[in-house]
């Protein structure tokens, strides 16, 4: 490991040293690219250069320990620097972890209604203000790409773009089926309903990431529409896009661009069929396949939001939450920092860690 943070320094040293190249400065592809590899290696050289001054005190302090004048002051340096270079060895472990492909990649996160009827897309409404406001709070921009509304204002289903740095690394821990518990506006008799929605998060690809022939996607245009069919445009700019070989469907209603819809229903299709076979490459890697969008049932949760209760539960790594109002309003982070330090453990483990 240390070898291989010494080749890390050294690379860190030279991208600096490019900084100074006036050639560098006069190509925009080039010191963007440098800049972007700067700021990927920083925590990675930062954290090895500190380990080497915590090791440097350590030696200083073993050297101090025959000095009777010094003794008791190197035994406490050398306690605070090994403690110090342990602390740093194992971040330093975490940084090396493989890196997710993945992590710089926009998103586009995906909510279907599943059981509970109305209840369930109203639920799909909540979820939708929730990730919006969690993006908005991140500093991310978002696009609703796909919406289909029910009478009352339910989100039966809907596609939302994404696009921030580290969208995906963040919001890829949300894929899964989540379910409320609350009395429905419509419920008189102030029973507890329970109902689901899904939710699967893709990084946003483009056609050319993925092997797509244009000639296997049929497309079909229709007019966009609002809840109870009502037209929002007299013309057919929506565009829906088959792919023969899978059966994959995507819609893209965004734009009043019949081009536009195209454009980013193709990146939503391809999203889609990398998934597709990135969930076949992990389905061969390990006995457990997990389905991104399973069928809505209740068994299936992956979190309960309890409005009776006010909390929220992530049954992956049986974490409560007595704070579901700020959950809600788009405060997301404590449960994703949660989930990530334990996808972090487990990758830890699985390399005996």
């Amino acid at each position: 490991m240390l070898e291989k943070l010494k080749e890390l320094s050294l690379r860190y040293e030279s991208l600096e040293t490019q900084l100074t190249d006036p050639a560098v400065y006069g190509d925009t592809g080039r010191l963007a690219a440098v800049n972007r590899e700067l700021r990927e290696l920083k925590p990675v050289v930062e954290a090895y250069r500190a380990y080497l001054a915590a090791e440097r005190r350590r030696e200083d302090a073993e050297a101090l320990l025959h000095d009777p004048d010094f003794r008791e002051l190197a035994q406490e340096e050398l306690a605070e620097s090994k403690a110090e270079a342990q602390r740093l060895h194992r971040e330093l472990t975490v940084l090396l972890l493989p890196k997710d492909p993945n992590d710089r990649r926009n998103v586009i996160l995906e909510i279907r209604a599943g059981v509970g009827g109305e209840e369930g897309a109203l639920f799909g409404r909540t979820l939708l203000r929730m990730y919006t406001m969690y993006a908005e709070s991140r500093g991310w921009r978002t696009e609703i790409t796909n919406l289909n509304e029910t009478e009352l204002g339910g989100v039966k289903e809907c596609a939302v773009l994404i696009e921030g740095e580290g969208a995906w690394s963040r919001l890829k821990f949300e894929s899964g089926v989540h379910r409320v518990q609350r009395v429905p506006e419509t419920e008189s008799g102030g029973r507890i309903h329970t109902s689901a929605a899904t939710v699967a998060v893709l990084p946003e690809m483009e056609a050319v990431d993925v092997s797509l022939n244009p000639a296997d996607v049929e497309m079909q245009v229709f007019r966009s529409s609002g809840a109870g069919g009502q037209h929002v445009n007299k013309t057919s700019s929506a565009v829906r896009l088959i792919h023969r070989p899978t059966g994959t469907v995507v819609e893209c209603q965004a734009e009043r661009s019949q081009f536009q819809n195209r454009e980013k229903a193709m990146r939503l299709l391809a999203s889609r069929l990398y998934d597709a076979e990135r969930e076949k490459r992990e389905s061969r890697q390990t006995a457990e396949r997990r389905s991104q969008v399973g069928s809505g049932d209740r068994s299936q949760r992956i979190r309960t939001y309890n409005y009776p209760q006010g909390r929220v539960t992530d049954h992956r790594i049986g974490l409560t939450l007595h704070q579901l109002p700020a959950v809600l309003d788009g405060g997301l982070d404590p449960i994703i920092d949660a989930l990530a330090a334990a996808d972090t453990a487990a990758k830890l483990e699985a390399q005996g860690q």
